[in-house]
């Protein structure tokens, strides 16, 4: 169990990083705010809108799926019952409990405050944060839950299966999936660049709390 723990550390330590991607996260809202970078989100919308419908669109809209937070969380909670039950120890399940939590609590207040409507919106000031008009279909954009949800749910996974993955396999993990949703939630125009980019500065301060936390050393039951 100490192994599991001592693998699990964040890296680099302290706080200074979960403190410079706050600070990053809360400049990039207030430049989007002030009407900054409004036009490379559009301008990145425009461009991959034109692309829809070929063989990478649909290999992106299969690959996107890696980022459903859905299934990441039945995934995470069935390897934790079964952790749980196999070591008699509630450690395994606290984590994904956790998880679940702190990805609810944090995302979505944040995209009913910030009031952003996606790319596939028809409102007229769809690009722009607190826009005026009530919430549609396509609004709640920013910040990116695909981004959070896969940064924070593989993070879980490999906090789980530690004990089987060798250094290689763990960082395949933590930035694969992560990169790989990035690129194909904007080539889908499921959400603004800047929107993807705020959800992973958010995911991995989530993470990093996350793995603070030395689950092995809860109680056994």
């Amino acid at each position: 169990m100490q192994e599991t723990a001592t693998r699990n550390r964040v890296a680099p330590g302290g706080w200074w990083l979960d403190g410079l991607l706050l600070a990053a996260f809360a400049a990039l809202t207030a430049m989007l705010t002030a009407g900054w970078l409004l036009d490379l989100d559009t301008a990145v919308s425009d461009w991959v809108a034109d692309q829809k419908g070929g063989a990478l669109w649909w290999l992106c809209r299969v690959l996107n799926f890696l980022g459903n937070g859905g299934p990441l969380t039945l995934i995470c909670l069935v390897i934790a019952v079964w952790l749980a039950v196999r070591r008699r120890s509630v450690w395994p399940v606290a984590p994904v409990v956790a998880a679940f939590l702190v990805t609810g609590f944090a995302i979505m207040p944040l995209k009913l405050w910030t009031d952003r409507a996606a790319p596939a919106s028809t409102l007229a000031d769809k690009v722009e944060l607190f826009n005026t008009l009530p919430p549609g279909e396509y609004s709640l954009s920013y910040p990116s839950g695909h981004m959070v949800n896969t940064v924070v749910w593989y993070g879980v996974l490999v906090l789980l299966l530690c004990p089987w993955l060798g250094r290689a396999a763990q960082r395949w993990l933590r930035i694969a999936p992560p990169a790989i949703v990035f690129c194909t939630t904007v080539f889908l125009n499921y959400h603004w660049v800047t929107d993807s980019v705020a959800g992973l500065m958010l995911g991995v301060v989530l993470d990093r709390l996350l793995h603070r936390v030395a689950w092995p050393k809860l109680p056994r039951e």
